[in-house]
């Protein structure tokens, strides 16, 4: 298994949502929920791929986050009924949505206790880096109970190359002194690596389909089958 160890890591930074605790699950059991909802307007498949096309075509001018797909839920009902959803029909998509708002954010096998023997370690400045709704993902972070391990948190619309290179500048560390650790190749690895900076992915069992890119190696890039195996490849 390849090492960090013996490069000059200072700033290690985590993903939230599939990284630190499952949130893709929620996303799916919801998405099941509305396509069910919405069967007399078409089958499962046909649904889903309307909805999909829905967010992404929000995504620009709404983000992402809850409350970005509850407003593409009820846009998306309106348009395949071709504006006959009932107002329940509506309510009841508004509260499959909400029902994302309710994710305990229980930290994932082993995070917790890596966190906190990297934390221990006094070696890494550790900040949460993740995208989305700010309110959302403070929220999440306060239920997890891992706020402790942080020594700052940052939520932004999107990751982009820009905003890793803003993220080390905040920080006062260079690219190759710079650590993200997350489980979407496209939004935790690629930008990170694109900058000069390390990344360390560990697949989390859901992928949202927007997030799906053709992966490729690096030698900047470590794979990790579970989060507990970061002690391995960082000082701890």
């Amino acid at each position: 298994m390849a090492s960090l160890k013996e490069k000059d890591i200072r700033l290690v930074a985590f993903d939230a949502d599939d990284t630190l605790w499952d949130n893709q699950s929620f996303f799916d059991r919801a998405v099941d929920d509305y396509c069910s909802l919405l069967s007399c307007y078409g089958d499962k498949d046909q649904m889903y791929a309307k909805l999909y096309d829905t967010e992404c075509g929000n995504m620009a001018s709404l983000g992402y986050g809850t409350k970005a797909f509850i407003i593409s839920l009820v846009e998306n009902a309106i348009e395949v009924s071709g504006g006959k959803a009932s107002n329940a029909l509506l309510k009841k998509a508004v509260s499959i949505g909400r029902s994302i708002l309710e994710n305990p954010a229980h930290p994932l096998e082993g995070v917790e206790e890596t966190l906190s023997r990297l934390k221990a370690s006094g070696k890494y400045r550790m900040v949460l880096f993740t995208k989305g709704d700010p309110l959302e993902q403070e929220a999440k972070l306060d239920r997890s109970g891992l706020r402790r391990f942080f020594d700052d948190v940052e939520v932004v619309s999107n990751k982009t190359p820009d905003e890793y290179i803003m993220l080390c500048r905040h920080n006062g560390v260079r690219p190759e002194e710079f650590l993200m650790v997350g489980n979407s190749f496209k939004s935790d690895i690629d930008p990170a690596l694109r900058i000069g900076g390390n990344a360390v992915l560990i697949p989390f069992g859901n992928l949202w389909e927007h997030e799906r890119v053709e992966e490729y190696d690096h030698p900047d890039l470590v794979r990790l089958s579970k989060f507990s195996d970061l002690l391995t490849v960082l000082d701890s």
